[in-house]
């Protein structure tokens, strides 16, 4: 006689492989989207000569307070009153760091027949952490990965990282990364420019370039209300009411205006490229943007 037990085993273990294929559903789905647009977009040219971590001398620079006493190169040091760090050709693969932003605010669709925002910048995220990792270079998101990794497993990893990963801000503000690295943020990138500049600093001090992907619904930029619309704050905290909506569009397009011309500056100030992409339009003109401007840095 069959134990009960081993009925109710098999019925859960059913149910639990049914979850699992309808939780993990929307991640085939990006990673297959982003698959597609990565075959699109022709990759540019890998392997020229950068700063970095390899045995053929490249150039001394004056020594920094971060790099610590070890990285002092004393014998060019005792020639001059000045301290002298000794940098060489970088000979391995480049690496990449790809952050997807996981706030409140990105979890937003003006209409059902465009994505989240969310999910857009992981689409376009993956098809660069493809193109990225079928060109040589090394991977990681920014926060997620305990170390960049190149070839499939990289990409199996990094990919499901940026599908379904929390996208922490904390990520962008502390989480260490390589000099000499590149960095490639998507966000909404509604926070303060002054918050963004703050964070975008250590990237100097490490000598990172890269680029900044800037994700927005097209209801956002446009501003298509009329009559009486109530406006609520993501967490329902907050909220604010027009009695005529359509008044307050010029003064809306002109500070939205404002803040994305005052985000490009930001990203000019440090060398990075700002990448605007609306999710009414093909995600393929966002990844090819992005990779011809880490293309550039190489």
């Amino acid at each position: 006689m069959r134990s009960p037990f081993a009925r109710d085993d098999t019925k859960r273990a059913a149910e639990l492989r049914q979850a699992g294929e309808a939780a993990s559903a929307p991640f085939g789905e990006l990673v297959a989207e982003a698959e597609r647009i990565a075959a699109s977009v022709m990759m540019g040219v890998h392997g020229q000569r950068r700063r970095g971590l390899g045995e053929t001398f490249w150039e001394y620079r004056h020594h920094r307070s971060e790099d610590g006493a070890a990285a002092v190169d004393w014998r060019m040091s005792a020639k001059s009153a000045d301290l002298y760090v000794r940098e060489n050709e970088q000979e391995s693969a480049n690496t990449v760091w790809l952050w997807r932003d996981g706030s409140a605010t990105m979890d937003f669709s003006s209409s059902r027949n465009l994505p989240l925002k969310k999910d857009r910048a992981a689409v376009c995220m993956i098809a660069m952490a493809a193109l990225l990792s079928r060109g040589g270079e090394r991977i990681a998101v920014l926060g997620e990965s305990a170390r960049a990794r190149s070839g499939e497993l990289g990409l199996e990893r990094t990919s499901l990282r940026l599908a379904s990963g929390p996208g922490s801000l904390a990520s962008v503000e502390a989480a260490p990364i390589s000099r000499y690295g590149r960095v490639v943020l998507a966000s909404d990138f509604l926070d303060p420019i002054e918050t963004w500049r703050s964070r975008l600093s250590r990237y100097a001090a490490m000598q990172a370039g890269g680029a900044l992907l800037r994700i927005i619904d097209p209801m956002e930029e446009d501003f298509p209300f009329k009559g009486r619309t109530k406006f609520e704050s993501v967490d329902d905290r907050e909220h604010l009411l027009f009695g005529r909506a359509e008044e307050a569009r010029k003064a809306y397009r002109h500070r939205w205006q404002e803040h994305g011309d005052r985000l490009a500056e930001l990203a000019r100030a440090y060398g990075w490229t700002l990448v605007t992409h609306r999710t009414d339009r093909p995600a393929t003109q966002a990844v090819l943007a992005l990779y011809r401007a880490l293309a550039r840095e190489v």
